[in-house]
Formats: structure tokens, sequence, C-alpha cells
């Protein structure tokens, strides 16, 4: 399934070259106007169809016996228990993004995220039981904003679900100017309601250090000051001591973003 969001170049052509040359290849392709990567998931979740799904950025790709691996790897170890698989991602050069995951059965990707595990976390390829996606999809979607990291989603269904681990390399990744790794001040900025939609999560989570809620209340400040709402702050997050705190320093960290976002 291709997802077009709003592109102006000749994917559809690209497409349609493949399927006459190779008898086997067979896509779905969907256009829509531009609205960023989240409301492309949104569109690829509505129309999935298959028991497990996994989303690939259009400057990445699959090495070509990754899809082989996550079905004989499912086959062999999942079961509705676990929300999915959690693989590693390569730079395009062979080296790998981050360590490699603990060497446990599963994983739970707050525990990751919060750095509960003494490794250096990087990018992962997330292979998410599709019914799962249907039941927290479609993500939020702010008029005007157009990043939105789709890994909410995830962190959403790791509340509730963990994943099994497979260290194998399961995306090449190359990073873009234009993409969402690049010019975080200026998303910042450009989507500062989807930015704290996201920090609201992060401080629901639960047994957090006290710098990770600090951090995280100073970037909620912020993205509430851009969007013309420090108030709405307070309505997001039970630690209203360190938000209090957090406060001065939310100013001068939009300060700065308005500065060097430019």
């Amino acid at each position: 399934m291709v997802i077009d969001d709003g592109s102006t170049d000749n994917t559809l052509e690209v497409l349609k070259k493949w399927e006459m040359e190779r008898n086997t290849f067979e896509f779905v392709y969907y256009t829509k106007k531009n609205g960023g990567l989240h409301t492309a998931y949104n569109m690829a979740i509505e129309h999935i169809n298959t028991p497990l799904c996994v989303c690939i950025d259009s400057d990445d790709y699959m090495p070509k016996d990754a899809i082989e691996k996550i079905l004989n790897f499912w086959d062999k170890y999942g079961s509705e228990k676990y929300a999915g698989i959690v693989g590693l991602d390569y730079y395009t050069n062979g080296r790998i993004i981050g360590d490699k995951l603990p060497t446990q059965k599963s994983i739970n990707l707050i525990d990751l995220m919060v750095g509960k595990y003494s490794i250096n976390n990087g990018d992962r390829t997330n292979v998410v039981r599709t019914a799962l996606y249907k039941r927290y999809a479609p993500m939020k979607v702010f008029k005007g904003e157009k990043n939105f990291n789709p890994h909410y989603m995830h962190l959403q269904i790791s509340k509730e679900y963990d994943f099994l681990v497979m260290n194998e390399n399961l995306r090449f990744v190359e990073y873009q100017d234009t993409g969402m790794s690049a010019s975080i001040l200026k998303q910042y900025r450009n989507s500062p309601n989807s930015f704290a939609e996201i920090r609201k999560l992060y401080l629901s989570f639960p047994d957090t250090s006290f710098k990770f809620k600090f951090k995280h209340s100073i970037h909620l400040v912020s993205s509430c000051i851009l969007s013309g709402n420090l108030l709405k702050s307070f309505k997001y997050t039970s630690h209203k001591i360190i938000l209090v705190c957090a406060i001065p320093f939310g100013i001068m960290l939009t300060g700065y973003i308005n500065i060097k976002s430019r």
C-alpha cells in the first residue's frame, strides 16, 4: 500500500512501471492532500486489512528478506498477548542506529523511551498488530500543523502491551534535510498543539524520574505558549508544582525557538 501525501513527483508512474515489469507486483495506491506523516498513517490504517502492518517512510527501505523474517518470527513467537515486534534501524551505510535492544523476549516501548535501559536508544521499526492500530487511530489532526510524530500511537499501545524484541535490521533509514528528523525547532514553532499533545502523553507515564518530568514540562510550557494558550499546560499534566517551576525555562525555550527557527 502506498499513501501519496500530496507529493509532486512521479510516484504513481513508477509504481505502474513496476507493475508492468513484474507480473507478481501488486499495489494499492491512495493519494491525499498534503497533511503530514501522521495523516498518511491515518489513511493507511483506515484501509489496511492484513494482520500485521509496518509503515515505511518515503526516504526509507527494508532489507530484501525483512518481510520474510518478520512473518517467520511472528509465526513462532507472536500472539494477541503482544502488540507486535520492535526491530532495528540501520543507516544506509550499514551502521546500526543506536544500540541493539536488550536481550529479552519482549520490551515496553515506554520503558525504552524513558531510559530504563542503559543503551543508546535510536530509531526503531515497529511492526504492529493492525487491530491495535485501528483501535487507537486516527491520531489527532490540528489545523495547519503537519508535524505530529506517529510514534505517539506506539506509546499509547505500550500502555497496555509489550512488543516482541527482534534484534535484526528491519529498515534502512536515510535522513533528509526536509524530513521529520531535521529542523526540529521549526517543527516546534509550526506545530505547537501537536507537540503539546505529545508532551501531555509523556507526562502521563507513571514512575518516571524528576528529570524526565521537568524536561517535558519545559517543552509543554513552550508548546502551549507557541500555541497561544499557556494555561492549557495546567490541564495537560498532574505535575503542577513541577510545571510551575518549569515556566521560566519554558519561556526561555520559546524565545530560543523563535530566534533559531526563522
